[in-house]
This record gives C-alpha cells, structure tokens and sequence, in this order.
C-alpha cells in the first residue's frame, strides 16, 4: 500500500489516498515499458523525407556516347547517379516507421509508467482544479504552491477549456484527460499532476478491467 497526500491550490495538505501497488500492476515491468516507449516515439516520427532516383529526374535515355573506342570510360544515360544533375543511386522514399501494440499491452506499460512515478514521488494529486476564467498566471501560481518546477503533465477527468488556455503558454506543461493517458506521455515529463477525480476514475478503472480479466 502507498500512501498518497492530497493537495488543494495553496499547496496545503487536505486528505490522503491509499492506494493498492496490485491496482497498478504490482510491479514496474520495465521491457514492456520500453517496448511502449519506442512504440510512441516511431508513431511521432515522419517519414515524408523523399529524394529523386535515375527514373524520376528530366533527362533522355539515350546513351551518351558509344561503348567503345572513344578513348573515355564506359558511361550509360545522363540520368545516372554518377553524373551531376542525375538520380539518386538508393533513393529515399515516404516511409511509415509506426508501430502497434495490442490494447492489453498499452494499458499494462501505463500501469507501470505511473506506479514507477508513484514509488518514485513524482506524483501529486489537488483536490480540484478549475479556473472560472482562462490565466495564465494563476495556474502558475498553482504550480508555485505545488512546488512542481519541471516538466508537468496535468491529468483531468474530463475536458476543460479554461483549463486548456490556463496552461497553453506554460513550457514542458501539457493537459490530458485521463482517458487518453499512456505510457510515452508519463516518461516524457518528470511530474505528474493528478486531479482527485481524475486519479479515483484511473483506479476504478483499472479495478473494473482485473475484475473482468
């Protein structure tokens, strides 16, 4: 079991959570957990990068001059690799480097993603999080009592547009609801701010998928 302090906006503790190490897996399962990682970075990888082969670039097919007796080495068409203005010799072409993992998997290295950050310290959990208006600056204000003064990723219940906008223009600070938490966004940020309402939805969902497995 570990024991998780709530925080309000000031930064003062206001209750705890305990939480049950089995909910999230029980361990760190750290192969699967790189094998997710790899998986988020190749999906964000574009691979437009293009370049031309002897087949693609303007010029006759001609031969240029006659085999032999020229005096000059052998040459084939002007759209040879060889010459300037000519093709590629091993062209480049458009690429897809994603990769898949079945739907079990993904949820097993997001299990282990927030249990390493959970027995690590680097996740705080506020009671609530709403703004009546879009600022910046009291968001940051928020961070400041939180003392969270690295990269964040807020974790939500559900969508909040104020929430949004507060948070925008803040660097290495990124919203998401919980839903569409995963195992590359975790480890790209070093702290992980939870909303109460966002961390009791995770567990009960993760109770709610062991009890069906």
């Amino acid at each position: 079991m570990i024991d998780l302090a709530i925080y309000n906006k000031e930064g003062h503790e206001v209750d705890s959570l305990t939480v049950d190490e089995s909910i999230l897996g029980g361990h760190v399962r750290y192969p699967l957990l790189k094998q997710a990682i790899v998986m988020y970075h190749a999906n964000k990888r574009v691979g437009t990068a293009t370049t031309k082969s002897r087949g693609m670039v303007a010029g006759s097919t001609r031969k240029l001059f006659r085999q032999k007796g020229t005096g000059n080495a052998r040459v084939g068409n002007i759209r040879t690799g060889k010459r300037v203005g000519g093709g590629v010799t091993f062209a480049k072409i458009v690429k897809d480097f994603g990769q898949r993992m079945p739907k079990k998997q993904r949820r097993l290295a997001r299990n282990s993603a927030i249990l390493a950050k959970l027995l690590s310290n680097n996740i705080i959990v506020v009671d609530e999080l709403t703004f009546e208006q879009p600022k910046t600056r009291d968001f940051v204000s928020v961070l400041v009592n939180l003392k969270i003064d690295r990269s964040c990723l807020v974790t939500i219940n559900s969508a909040d547009e104020n929430l949004y906008k507060s948070a925008r223009n803040i660097p290495k600070v990124a919203v998401m609801p919980v839903a569409e938490l995963n195992a590359g966004d975790i480890c790209n940020h070093s702290k992980i701010l939870f909303t109460k309402e966002a961390f009791v939805a995770l567990l009960d969902r993760n109770e709610n998928d062991i009890r069906e497995n």
